[in-house]
């Protein structure tokens, strides 16, 4: 393929790639605070400071991947194999990118039923002696 037409791939994965991982990052973590929230019990910066080191991990892993797999291989030299080409690695990385998601709130679930959990324990039994 000649070289225009690869840098064209790549002058349309990467900004769409990186458009995703924003706008699915800045989705997840807006929403996130309020489970963070009710897993630290209200304490308002420690939940913030987890849900940004959360949001800093999902960036590296998802600007990684695209970055890994943004090489593209085809053999000829038409657009349309290009644009069969860029359909098939953004549509794979939109679907990696909805796991992604899906991790995450596996992740927020388990700890908002883990401090649940815990709160049942720390709750003292009351008794009626009469």
């Amino acid at each position: 393929m000649e070289t225009t037409k690869i840098l064209i791939g790549y002058a349309v994965y990467l900004p769409v790639a990186l458009f995703l991982t924003f706008y699915v990052s800045k989705t997840l973590f807006k929403n996130s605070k309020v489970y963070m929230l009710d897993i630290f019990k209200g304490r308002e910066e420690i939940a913030n400071a987890t849900n940004k080191l959360f949001e800093t991990g999902f960036y590296l892993l998802n600007i990684g991947f695209a970055l890994l797999i943004m090489k593209i291989t085809i053999y000829s030299n038409s657009y349309q194999d290009l644009v069969e080409a860029l359909s098939s690695k953004i549509g794979g990385f939109s679907i990696y990118l909805g796991i992604m998601l899906f991790i995450n709130l596996y992740f927020f679930f388990r700890g908002k039923r883990k401090s649940k959990e815990g709160q049942q324990i720390n709750v003292p039994l009351t008794t009626n002696a009469h």
